[in-house]
Formats: C-alpha cells, structure tokens, sequence
C-alpha cells in the first residue's frame, strides 16, 4: 500500500469514527430567550441550540403580534475527553408589534432520528416610556425624542401635520440607521413624511441639534384620537472613552464609538369633532381645508355640436385628493368625462390645486348661457362651510348649416375658346452674316468644360455611391430620414385638414405622426407608443419638462377628439404649431 492510499483511508477512517461517535452520542435541542420582558420597539434574540446533530424538520414560531425573521446559523464542534461535540445554533430576531404577553409554543425538530421538542417560551412586551421632563433637563440623555400635534381639535377628515423632533446631544459626532419599531395611530391614517432643516436648541444645561421631520396626518374617526408613543432605534457615534488622545486631533480625526440607542416618544392626543350640520350646503362633497376657485370657458360663440372647454381649478390648502368636479346640472348639453390633474407645492402634499378639465357641447340652438355651478367646503380654521360661486356664461349658439362646397379657382392663363391657334413659324431664308471663329477648339472655354463634365460626373458617381453605401449601413439614419420626410408630408396634410375643418382625420394623423416621431427617438417600434411613454421612458425623463408637458397635452387632444370631434381651424392650426414646436424640441433629446 502506498502512502497516499495509506493517507485516504486513514482520512476516511477518521471520519467515520467521528461520525459514529456522534450518532451514539445523545442529541438535545434547547430554546432560550435573552430577555424575558422588552419594549415596544426593542428587540429580542431566540436562540434554538441543537446538540448531537443537524435538526431537520425544523419549524419558525409563528406567533400573532411578533414578527419572528432568521438572524443567522452557526455550527461548532469540540473534543472533550476523547468525545466529540456538535452544537447548531439557530437563532431568530423577534420584533414586537404591539405590546402584551405572548407565548412561543414549543418547537419540535428531528435529530439524527430523534424526535425532539423544547419548552414553551413566554415573552412580556411592555409599553416604552419616554424620558422624564428632569432626566431631559439634566443633560443625561444621549438623545430623545419628542411627538407633538398643532391643534388640541381637529374635525373628522381633516388634514393636518405632526411634527417629531429627534434631538441629539452636543457630543454625538454622527449618527444613522433610524429605524422606527412602532408608530401606533389610533383614528389616524399616516401619509408622506418630509425632514425639516436642522437646528441647535439650548435644554436644560446642554446644546442639542434638533433633527425635525414632519408627518401629514388624516383623522379618520370622531372622538378622542391618539398618535404615538412613536419607537425607533438609531446609532450614534460618541468620543471614545478609552482614548486618551489629544482632543484637538480626536475631534479632528472624528474618533468614536458607535452606540445603538432606543427612543422613545410620549403620546399625543387631540379630539376630533364630526362636521356640523348646521349650514351643511346640498352640494358638499366632503371638501376640508381652505380654498380658493378659478375658471375658464370657451369657446363662447359656437355652432351647435362645436365643444365648448370648462377649466375649473380650485387652490389652497387641505385633502386635495377628496376634492371632486361640482356638479353643474347642464341640460340641453351633451357631456364628456372629466379629466384632472392635481399638483402639489409642498413636500407633504397638503398645498396645492388640481385643475378639472370637462367638454360638453350644445345640442340645439336654443341653449343661450352655460348655468352657474358652485363649489363648497368646510373650513376647520373658523368651523363654518363656505361656497365659491361661479356665475352664468353667455353663449351665442348658432344653428348647423350647410358647408359651402369650395370654389374651383380658373386658371388665368387658359385661353379663350374661339382663339385661333398660332401657325408654324416660315423657315428662315437669309440666314445672315457667318463669322470666322479664330481661336482653335482646344483653346476655348466652353470646350474644356465639356470635357471635364465626365471627370466631374464621374466624382459626383463615387461622392453618392458612398453616401448610399452609408446610408445602406446605417438602419437609424435611414429610418430619421424617412420619419422626417413623413413628419413634412404629414404637416402639409394637418395644415390641409384644418383648413377642411375636418378634426377626425387631423387627430387620427397627428397621433399617427407622434407615434412615429417617438419611436425613431426612442428607436423603437411605432406601434408600441402610447401616452405613458412620456412617464415611463427613461430618455424622455431627461428631456425638458416643456417638451414633457406639451408631449402629455397633444396625446390627451388625441384621446378627446374621439368624444369631441369637431374643433374649429383656428385651433387646428394652433395645434400644427404646437406639434411643429415639439418636434424641434425632440431633436435635441439625445436617445
């Protein structure tokens, strides 16, 4: 036998008496808890320890009100007195949902064969209190962290912000990984966040930097409503206490020592009233806040069946998702389904307005006005309903006619009928003086050019089989060229539906001639584009939002013209120009 064969075997042997002494060994299977009672918002660690063996079979906890995630496995072994040792840590992080007493089963998992079962576990959850007003004052606090609501009464469906304020002693030299364990709201429903500037602030007999972030709050239920306590966990970095450096250069290197913290928050109450009932107006749909109303119609002289354009943007402050279009009661008119659009100028989304845009059109001639509509809210700042009133608009609404059919222009160089055509002209007799050409051949001009027309043909040949060969190479090329000289062609045929009035084949092209603009852009199929092309594309996110806007604005005239089809040629031909400009502008955005 030679010696690596001799190696192998004693190798293989060697494991085989290991694995043997571990099957007579005896497994055990043990589940312990770090703590037995925690916070809302801190975390606990479960640890299953299996001896003897890899467990099989092995089931996670699953208890209502904790959330129970894997945090990791480790394995070791150990010769102790000739016998080996194998120990499996499995271990589990429970995180708490809400406070309580909870029990964890037992759990039972297979071990080399065996059947095995731990003890049932139980786990206290408390709820977290936030530091004393003393403890705050007193400078001990490496941080903390405070909840407050601006009114002490708000009304049901109310819109209103929270502000939470993370404060953090002078000596914290960084911090990171906020992550909020409980954000309990009872009768709220919590929206966007936005963080505020920071700011430096003097408590008690210590300078802390104030870290704000404000919190857009809805009530969703009357009577007593609660917000908090708020928990999270954070890592702050503090000076090292074992580092005996000079402090200038510590400070400067920004040495530290990393610390997890808890935060806690006290509770924040308010009462929520219902809207009264006094002074209600018929026509309240649910508006809360304080706004203001603006509209825009036209066009006012029409013909019946032409589309008349209601704008309608209502502005302030308050839900303006809960907003909806007042309702108008038109008779004698036809209607289309509403559009909107709503746009925000702050970070939480309670500022703003959102824009309606509605066409109807008259259907007989007797329609002489458009009716008032009103528009009515609730304000929770004076508590009393409010109505914002839009009066009547004339119309000068005029019968459909018949179209005059276009005259045929004559042509002012035809002839008059009984006009005697002009005979054939005599043939010359006196052919006139002949003149001697001195210069030879070779020495004029117009014979040297002649002769170089071949050599120049010839250029011309080579200069545009290069440009074909170019061309033939180039699939992109080809395709930009062929969509501009159908773009060109296509605006001549805009320009020629307008002037026919004849709006449904106008928009059918015009969406035709966006489709193949966008898709050589973009290098993509025609066919494929819609309108959500100009949100979804990431080349046009990095085109202008001008460009983006008046792209968004020509696919929703697509889209109406199939409701409203008639349109006027003056507007037409503002819509030509307005593709026109867009077109120009898509050259620019690199693809």
């Amino acid at each position: 036998m030679s010696e690596r064969t001799f190696k192998k075997t004693s190798t293989a042997l060697f494991f085989a008496m290991c694995l043997a002494a571990l099957g007579a060994r005896a497994a055990d299977f043990t589940a312990l808890l770090d703590r037995d009672a925690i916070s809302l918002g801190e975390t606990a660690t479960l640890s299953l320890t299996f001896e003897g063996g890899q467990p099989k079979n092995l089931l996670a906890p699953d208890v209502p009100g904790l959330q129970i995630v894997n945090a990791g496995n480790s394995q070791n072994f150990s010769i102790l007195n000739g016998q080996m040792n194998s120990t499996v840590t499995i271990t589990y992080s429970i995180t708490p949902e809400r406070t309580g007493n909870f029990s964890i089963p037992a759990m039972t998992a297979d071990v080399n064969g065996q059947q095995l079962a731990s003890a049932p576990l139980t786990l206290t959850v408390t709820q977290p209190n936030a530091p004393s007003a003393d403890a705050v004052n007193s400078g001990n606090e490496v941080a903390f962290m405070q909840l407050s609501l601006p009114s002490k009464k708000i009304y049901d469906g109310q819109m209103l912000t929270a502000q939470l304020k993370i404060y953090l002693r002078d000596d914290v030299q960084n911090f990171g990984n906020v992550r909020f364990n409980a954000m309990p709201a009872d009768g709220f429903e919590i929206g966007k966040n936005a963080a505020g500037e920071r700011y430096r602030t003097q408590v008690g007999n210590r300078v802390y930097t104030v870290v704000p972030l404000d919190l857009a709050l809805t009530a969703t239920k009357t009577g007593a409503l609660t917000l908090g306590p708020f928990a999270a966990n954070m890592v702050v970095v503090l000076p090292s206490q074992n580092d005996n450096s000079d402090p200038f250069i510590r400070d400067f290197f920004n040495r530290g020592e990393q610390k997890q913290i808890s935060l806690t928050t006290q509770t924040a109450s308010v009462e929520a009233l219902p809207l009264p009932d006094e002074n209600k107006p018929a026509n309240f749909s649910g508006a809360i806040g304080d706004f203001t109303m603006t509209a825009s119609i036209g066009p006012t002289n029409l013909t019946v069946g032409d589309p008349v354009t209601i704008r309608l943007q209502i502005s302030g402050t308050g839900d303006l998702g809960a907003i909806q279009l007042p309702d108008q009661s038109l008779k004698n008119f036809k209607t289309f389904s509403p559009t909107s659009k709503t746009e925000t100028t702050d970070r939480l989304g309670l500022e703003g307005k959102k824009t309606f845009e509605e066409i109807i059109t008259p259907e007989n001639s007797d329609v002489h006005e458009l009716p008032p509509f009103s528009f009515s809210f609730f304000n929770p700042d004076d508590g009393q309903y409010h109505m914002l009133t839009q009066p009547a608009v004339p119309l000068i609404v005029q019968a459909a006619g018949a179209t005059p059919m276009p005259a045929i222009a004559a042509n002012k160089n035809s002839a008059p009928e009984n006009q005697t055509p002009q005979d054939i002209l005599p043939i010359k007799e006196n052919l006139g003086t002949l003149a001697k050409n001195s210069a030879p051949l070779v020495a004029q001009p117009v014979f040297l050019a002649v002769q170089s027309l071949p050599v120049l043909a010839f250029l011309a040949a080579l200069i545009w089989r290069k440009r074909a060969d170019n061309l033939a190479n180039n699939p992109r090329l080809r395709r930009q060229r062929a969509v501009a000289q159908l773009v060109q062609i296509g605006i001549d045929d805009l320009k020629k539906f307008a002037a026919e009035n004849n709006s449904e084949e106008f928009f059918a092209l015009l969406f035709r001639l966006l489709q193949e603009q966008l898709g050589e852009r973009l290098n993509c199929a025609a066919s494929a584009i819609t309108e959500n092309v100009v949100e979804e594309n990431s080349i046009l996110r990095g085109a202008p939002d001008a460009t983006r806007n008046d792209l968004r604005e020509l696919f929703q005239l697509c889209n109406q013209a199939r409701y409203a089809p008639v349109r006027g040629t003056a507007e037409l031909n503002s819509v030509v120009a307005q593709f026109e400009k867009v077109g120009g502008e898509l050259q620019e955005v690199k693809a």
